[in-house]
């Protein structure tokens, strides 16, 4: 890794010094415009008595307020996990996809609790809040040469500033199904996760190619015979996509990186959470079926 990290100073050189200037994490320097709407984003769907309902789907009033409540600490968070991502992004020489979108939209992530909640009998709006990890998201893409080292790194960074690795599900040994990392982060001063996803060009490419059919296969409504029949249509668009060398025994970050890159974050008191659940522990999950993956929308 020393070797990794020196050969990259002199490109870097100017992008270091304002990610850790004063010995301090990625800061305002790194800060980007919010994406379109910003604190004014609202449910786009049918809204009754504040209520939530699309798709054949539906909140409560209360489970509504507690999921706008959500999203609002996650518009916080952001402000904190952005600057971070954009400069372990440059250190690691990767490409930023999709980052005017990093903030999941009102109404994909209550299409997303409501399901988990019609899905699992008996759970309530915050256990179903505490397993969402993506309403702030991001994905960094490497070339198929650059990607196993360019993943260590940004992983590496994000944890010495300060953030921890609650879920990291690596598929690329997969015979089948989703190719990839799909990465959760825990960021220090609100608690709030987040997610990375690592990928290579191709497969990016894959899993925009089946988002569509990876949306109608999570459906509740789909019928067993035609989730099938979508999930083998998803295994063939993977299986064209190239693994890369190394890639399939990356893990969590175990160690700190470089001491001259290892600068702590500042963390200010925390504020009074906003109806968050606890967090999950940091833990590498165990294999999942093919067909789980955290989507685009």
């Amino acid at each position: 890794m020393e070797t990794l990290v020196k050969g990259r100073r002199g490109a870097v050189a100017a992008a270091l010094a304002a990610a850790l200037s004063v010995g301090m994490a990625p800061t305002a320097a790194w800060a980007a415009p919010g994406p379109a709407g910003g604190a004014d984003r609202t449910s786009r769907s049918t809204a009754r008595d504040d209520g939530w309902h699309g798709d054949g789907l539906e909140l409560n009033a209360a489970d509504n307020h507690a999921v706008d409540a959500f999203l609002k600490q996650a518009e916080k968070a952001e402000k904190e996990i952005s600057p971070r991502v954009r400069a372990a992004a440059v250190l690691s020489e990767a490409e930023l996809i999709g980052f005017d979108q990093r903030l999941k939209s009102p109404d994909s992530l209550k299409r997303k609790v409501a399901t988990s909640m019609k899905e699992t009998p008996g759970q309530t709006v915050n256990q179903a809040l505490a397993t969402m990890k993506d309403s702030v998201r991001y994905t960094l893409q490497w070339p198929d040469g650059k990607y196993s080292s360019g993943v260590t790194l940004a992983a590496n960074l994000l944890s010495a500033w300060g953030d921890d690795a609650v879920k990291w599900s690596n598929t690329w040994d997969r015979p089948k199904g989703y190719k990839g990392i799909n990465s959760a982060w825990r960021e220090p001063r609100w608690g709030h996760s987040y997610e990375v996803q690592f990928h290579t060009p191709a497969s990016k490419k894959a899993q925009l190619d089946t988002h569509k059919i990876y949306e109608e296969q999570r459906l509740p409504g789909t019928p067993p015979e035609r989730a099938k029949e979508l999930q083998a249509q998803q295994d063939a668009i993977f299986a064209a996509v190239p693994v890369p060398a190394r890639a399939a025994g990356l893990t969590a970050p175990g160690s700190r990186v470089p001491a001259e890159l290892s600068q702590p974050v500042p963390v200010a008191p925390p504020a009074t959470p906003i109806a968050t659940p606890a967090a999950t522990p940091a833990a590498t999950p165990a294999a999942t079926p093919a067909a789980t993956r955290l989507p685009v929308g």
